[in-house]
């Protein structure tokens, strides 16, 4: 559903998902395999199937499997041919996060996939939320040409928890916007358990533009 210029996106793993998500009137899809570990790369098979099956913008979650989001090469490679898997299909965006061992975003490994997925949407995902300092981690991508959005929860299992931060996130962004200049300006796409029965109060309270969740 796309009302008052609110999005919501629905987290998703199976075509049928996809297809109902979209007859429900979602606007967006993000698409996992695994979400019991909270999502990881899907197969290129129902990729292709979901691009297939829908109108609807559909992101892909670039992660090569659960636990932690420290990655070897050998994982960032795997991650490198799958954003190159999902231009060639032709995606709206890729989700993805690195972080190295003293959980600050792995920005020196990131770059590179940022710079590659180009011109598809980057999503940094909720890895940022394990970061120490969340405001100071958006600042950060605020400076990196190509980077879209955060998906986050405000460091928090809810987005309701979250609200305050999450408030203080989408403000800050929102003071900073340059018109002129789409390159570097960011968006929240809040998480957290997010229906369709709490959405309501989490805009109230938050204002964000987005809103991601199991919104089927």
């Amino acid at each position: 559903m796309e009302k008052d210029n609110i999005i919501l996106e629905a987290c998703v793993e199976t075509l049928e998902q996809c297809i109902a998500a979209e007859k429900r009137g979602v606007g967006r899809l993000e698409l996992c395999d695994r979400l019991d570990l909270d999502g990881t790369t899907p197969a290129e098979s129902l990729i292709r199937a979901v691009m297939n099956s829908v109108k609807i913008p559909v992101r892909v979650i670039i992660r090569p499997r659960g636990g932690i989001f420290v990655c070897t090469a050998d994982e960032i490679e795997q991650m490198r041919k799958s954003i190159i898997l999902c231009k060639s299909i032709g995606v709206d965006g890729v989700v993805f996060g690195i972080l190295d061992k003293h959980n600050e975003l792995d920005i020196a490994a990131m770059l590179p996939l940022i710079e590659l997925a180009k011109p598809l949407n980057v999503v940094i995902h909720k890895a940022i939320d394990l970061t120490p300092d969340l405001f100071a981690s958006m600042q950060k991508l605020q400076t990196i040409p190509g980077v879209n959005a955060i998906l986050t929860s405000g460091k928090s299992t809810t987005a309701l928890e979250g609200a305050a931060l999450l408030r203080k996130m989408c403000d800050h962004l929102k003071s900073t916007l340059n018109p002129d200049n789409n390159t570097n300006n960011l968006s929240i796409i809040v998480a957290g358990r997010v229906t369709y029965e709490n959405l309501s109060h989490l805009h109230r309270l938050i204002g964000a533009s987005q809103y991601h969740g199991k919104l089927l």
